[in-house]
């Protein structure tokens, strides 16, 4: 099918947002606010709640709404998210809003504007940080079929992606309980007895009472890392290093895949280079049930140094294996005892002091051997199983926005959707 197309402004008038100033005058009224992060957390479906009010004052003073049934847009950071409103709603200078200026399907517009996403990123502009402004949002072509039409494209839509949206939820329920079945069998297998319930006044009162622990720090030293500082001055003692930043160091295995480089000198790079066997952890993270996630380092790569915001944790082997402490990370009582312990100012932070204050269980080299063994087996099927999910997980989104696309350029005919097969239409 084949349908005549207009710039968008023929279709729309396109509004700006804004933020009013901190008075409290302008703040924690009725009126919802959206930013880019709210935009972000429905796309592609409706909003009408956000973290921030305006009250009415402060959306004269320094925002603007849209009435209900209008689109919000996000155009900066990132471009493209999109929601249909289902109240009036103000919403910042990093989104536009879209209000029909003739009968329209909104729900159709919203589907195209989530098939044009990559478009719409092409078109910003910008030296500090990209942003689609009004006018090349205003010319962005669409398609304009009869409303007719776009109300069944939008019933096909709507029923199509509830079902596909059916199947993530389901997928990604699956993933939860394969990360809690995993973490409950490591936990069972380095801390037997742990309590699945916090309780009790013992200072980790998630350990059973009968299991003797000790500091991590008596057979372990915490090795500190490079800080970049890129004002310094070279000298004559300066080399080129592969250098390991936060984002390599994941939940049970180094990503190696996408290795920086750093300029230091040689002495400097000689106090944070790592060896065989060092288990590194992260110093912060965003969530803080992630914060103490490590994992052994095999020496693939020579003359390796770390990020100061990575921990090298260089162990005793005659009393811990490296791979031990490993999955004691990933265990409940890792988890807890960095997220009791942790100080949180915007994320999740740890120090190298807590690290060698970390409770290790007394066992012997055997145990840990049996243990470890264990471990690694859990950890391979569960990552064998995590790759099937995600890899459907990522098929479906491709799906998903196959199908958006289709039936909004007409590839489909959605009173039959006889002549669309997504399977053909998703690389695999």
């Amino acid at each position: 099918m084949s349908w005549p197309k207009a710039p968008l402004r023929r279709i729309f008038r396109v509004v700006n947002g804004g933020t009013p100033t901190s008075s409290a005058a302008f703040w924690d009224g009725d009126v919802p606010w959206a930013t880019p992060v709210d935009i972000g957390s429905v796309d592609g479906e409706y909003l009408g709640t956000t973290q921030r009010y305006l009250t009415e004052d402060g959306v004269l003073a320094g925002s603007r709404a849209v009435p209900e049934g209008s689109l919000v847009l996000s155009t900066r950071a990132p471009i493209g998210y999109v929601a249909q409103v289902s109240t009036r709603m103000a919403f910042n200078q990093g989104c536009r809003g879209l209000v029909a200026t003739s009968p329209v399907d909104i729900r159709y517009f919203r589907y195209q504007i989530v098939s044009l996403r990559e478009e719409l990123v092409s078109r910003g502009a910008g030296s500090t940080f990209m942003e689609l402004s009004s006018d090349g949002l205003a010319s962005v072509p669409l398609s304009i079929p009869p409303i007719d039409e776009q109300r069944r494209i939008a019933d096909f839509l709507d029923a199509e992606t509830l079902r596909i949206d059916a199947m993530v939820c389901a997928r990604r329920k699956q993933v939860d309980k394969l990360n809690e079945r995993y973490s409950s069998a490591i936990s069972e297998l380095v801390t037997p007895g742990i309590s699945i319930v916090v309780s009790g006044s013992r200072r980790w009162p998630w350990l059973p009472a009968h299991l003797r622990t000790t500091r991590l720090g008596h057979f372990a030293v915490v090795q500190s890392g490079v800080t970049v500082h890129g004002a310094r001055e070279r000298t004559t003692d300066d080399a080129e290093f592969p250098y390991l930043r936060v984002a390599n160091v994941q939940d049970g295995q180094i990503d190696v895949s996408d290795i920086k480089t750093i300029v230091i000198p040689r002495s400097m790079a000689r106090g944070s280079m790592l060896k065989p066997g060092d288990v590194l952890m992260t110093e912060a993270n965003g969530n803080p049930d992630n914060l103490g996630r490590g994992a052994v380092w095999n020496g693939g790569l020579v003359n390796m140094v770390h990020q100061n915001h990575v921990f090298a944790i260089r162990l005793d082997q005659s009393a811990i294996f490296p791979e031990y402490l490993s999955a004691l990370l990933a265990s409940q009582h890792g988890r807890r005892y960095f997220r009791f312990t942790s100080t949180q100012v915007g994320i999740a932070t740890t120090s190298s002091a807590k690290v060698r204050d970390f409770p290790v269980p007394v066992t012997t080299l055997a145990e840990q051997r049996v243990a470890v063994k264990e471990y690694e087996r859990l950890r391979d099927t569960s990552r064998r199983l995590m790759d099937v999910l995600d890899c459907q997980l990522t098929y479906l989104a491709e799906r998903r926005q196959a199908l958006i696309t289709a039936a909004v350029t007409g590839q489909i005919d959605v009173t039959t959707a006889r002549r669309f097969t997504p399977s053909e239409s998703v690389s695999a």
